[in-house]
């Protein structure tokens, strides 16, 4: 899990080959995959930890610098223009989730109406609108989107929950 603290940092994207650019996108579908699998645990201390996974707060998530990596791989589309527009559409919905989850985390001190649950909810959404324009990049780049594990195993830790999920090619 993410929110493991000796989970290593992930390194911040430095344009290299389009192989290492797929890569990495890979893994950040993965990263995703496992917080829309695991959202309910994931959510139990609130929105920050989705932040983690978004790559928006800290530096564990393989979505750190995502915009960067798909702004490498442009060249690598199949169709520039529909990649360009799915680029965009996931960029846009990546900012809803995160500044949903932001939001949850402050809703109850402010005159907004909502509460953390109702934002938590509309940040679910938002990642979930975000996946789907992950697997329309993936296709144009001809990337395979790997699995992670249906069942993660979820251990009970002294530093709160741990969610684990081995990946797998398809």
């Amino acid at each position: 899990s993410l929110m493991d603290r000796n989970v290593p940092d992930v390194s911040p994207f430095i344009k290299g080959s389009a192989e290492e650019a797929k890569k990495r996108f890979q893994l950040a579908m993965l990263d995703i995959d496992s917080l829309l699998d695991n959202y309910d645990v994931i959510t139990k201390s609130g929105g920050d930890n989705v932040r983690l996974y978004l790559g928006t707060q800290g530096v564990k998530s393989n979505m750190f610098g995502v915009m960067k990596v798909l702004k490498s791989l442009k060249e690598e589309a199949d169709d520039i223009v529909e990649y360009s527009e799915a680029m965009d559409e996931f960029e846009a919905y990546l900012f809803q989730a995160e500044g949903a989850a932001y939001q949850s985390m402050f809703i109850e001190h402010s005159s907004a109406k909502g509460t953390p649950e109702s934002m938590l909810k509309t940040a679910r959404a938002d990642v979930t609108s975000m996946r789907k324009f992950m697997s329309v990049l993936a296709k144009q780049l001809n990337v395979e989107e790997l699995k992670v594990d249906s069942l993660p195993m979820v251990v009970a830790g002294g530093g709160g929950v741990e969610v684990r999920g081995r990946s797998r090619g398809t």
